[in-house]
């Protein structure tokens, strides 16, 4: 049998981080890409074929969009 959590009423600490994740319908449109050459760190490239593995999705696509994100949030 498991313990039952104890809830009480101390103050939460948090941080609130604005949202700068564009809504569902942002996700899905077709822009223009241009091929490039980069060298990616081993580290990072198989982090993303994980994840890309776990999601059923391609990792280039991955990383691709984490990137558009950033250029997006300090455009």
């Amino acid at each position: 049998m498991r313990s039952r959590t104890k809830y009480t009423d101390e103050p939460l600490e948090m941080e609130i981080i604005p949202d700068f994740l564009p809504p569902p319908d942002r996700l899905v449109l077709k822009e223009e890409n241009v091929k490039v050459t980069i060298s990616l760190s081993r580290p990072s490239v198989e982090f993303f074929k994980h994840k890309a593995r776990e999601q059923g999705a391609p990792y280039q696509k991955m990383i691709r969009r984490v990137l558009d994100l950033y250029a997006e949030r300090y455009r």
